[in-house]
């Protein structure tokens, strides 16, 4: 209910009453009962309620019953979040991605809710039949504009494919942030990476991926991806036209799940986040492309910050930070390192000391372990992805 409430917020409505209503089985026809009906009625005529929010799928017939029955408007929790995120839509691609899930959930609203969708308009022909309703020319409207956002969409996919093409040839990894929406994850990109990303006590805050390159401790540059919110019943319509965007996800060497640790579902909210992540075929089961990071500890009971602190420190999977103070993003920063770092080569390599180019290049493609400066020579031990090894052989042509 807390959650349903916040999602309404998000959309500057106010909310007067909330409540949970228990339901044994949902009427087909009008989802609750006559009684509950004529209840809630008065209660919206007397408060002079404009929009009633159900926090769960409602069918077409069952909103245009509820409308009829209490004379306002009805959102599900679909459409609400729909309207979150074309008011949060700030890109192109963000704003086409929310027309196009609107409208494919708008399309199976086409009921006949008003009188003037079974009105028909005469052929233009003075032979053929009645002509079309109003009803089929608003399908079809929203189906020739389905089509066109899906061909621009099309070439959004493009654009963004090329992007990744560039990025594989730099190369630098890819670290993605991922998780619950309102856990932290653009406070600790923006702690990361000195950015000033919008980061604020609202779901679905930030809608567009935003990336950035950092240096790890080790002097190692990646890119940091800070992406969608999830949420739990995340609509299938965003889901499918969000895809090209949270296919930054899959391109990722390591994801990074940002949690609030100091939610009370937060175990639920982790469930809602792997749901997501399988629909898009990412696995998570990965010990090294998978780490989880509990944010908000500063606002933990100090007994209980201590517990979990404890556990973070005897399981290498896990991190423990508070994004908005920075405690513990220099240990987050340096437990990415091992991860990015766990599948690579170690080297020991004789540069001369006049390549200065060769070295820098080392410095923000791999990880230097040591360093010894002779006379001519600077010998460097240093972890490599199998992609950079290559790389560096044909730049200084030795052989691995």
């Amino acid at each position: 209910m807390s959650e349903a409430v916040s999602l309404t917020a998000a959309i500057s409505l106010d909310v007067v009453h909330s409540e949970v209503v228990p339901l044994r089985k949902a009427k087909p026809g009008t989802l609750f009962g006559d009684g509950k009906i004529d209840e809630l009625g008065g209660f919206i005529k007397n408060l002079h309620i404009d929009v009633v929010i159900i926090d769960g799928p409602v069918t077409p017939v069952q909103q245009r019953n509820l409308e009829k029955r209490w004379q306002v408007k009805i959102v599900d929790r679909t459409g609400l979040i729909l309207e979150i995120f074309g008011e949060r839509a700030q890109t192109k691609e963000g704003t086409l991605q929310v027309e196009l899930a609107h409208l494919s959930y708008q399309r199976t609203r086409l009921v006949r809710s008003w009188t003037h969708l079974e009105r028909q308009r005469g052929s233009l022909s003075f032979i053929g039949g009645p002509g079309e309703s109003q009803l089929e020319i608003d399908r079809r409207l929203i189906d020739d504009r389905i089509v066109k956002i899906k061909r621009q969409l099309e070439s959004v996919v493009r654009t963004r494919d090329l992007h990744r093409a560039k990025r594989k040839k730099i190369p630098y990894p890819i670290v993605a942030l991922v998780g619950y929406t309102n856990a932290g994850k653009s406070t600790l990109f923006n702690r990361l990476t000195a950015s000033k990303v919008f980061a604020e006590d609202l779901l679905f805050a930030t809608l567009d991926p935003t990336m950035r390159k950092i240096d790890l401790p080790g002097g190692q540059t990646v890119i940091l991806s800070d992406t969608v919110g999830f949420i739990s019943d995340l609509p299938t319509e965003l889901v499918a036209s969000f895809r090209a965007t949270l296919e930054e996800v899959l391109e990722a060497d390591l994801i990074v799940h940002v949690r609030d640790i100091t939610h009370t579902d937060t175990d639920a909210q982790k469930k809602d986040v792997f749901d997501v992540l399988t629909r898009l075929g990412v696995d998570y089961d990965d010990e090294h492309g998978y780490l989880e990071v509990y944010n908000k500890i500063d606002l933990l009971d100090p007994d209980l910050a201590e517990t979990v602190l404890n556990g973070v420190e005897r399981d290498e999977s896990l991190a423990a930070i508070s994004a908005i103070t920075g405690k513990g993003t220099d240990s987050l920063l340096t437990i990415i390192e091992t991860k990015l770092t766990a599948r690579q080569n170690i080297l020991s390599l004789d540069i001369p000391a006049s390549d200065g180019a060769t070295l820098s290049w080392i410095y923000r493609n791999g990880t230097v372990l040591d360093r010894e400066d002779r006379e001519e020579i600077v010998h460097i031990d240093v972890k490599l992805s199998p992609e950079n090894v290559g790389r560096l052989e044909k730049m200084i042509n030795i052989t691995v």
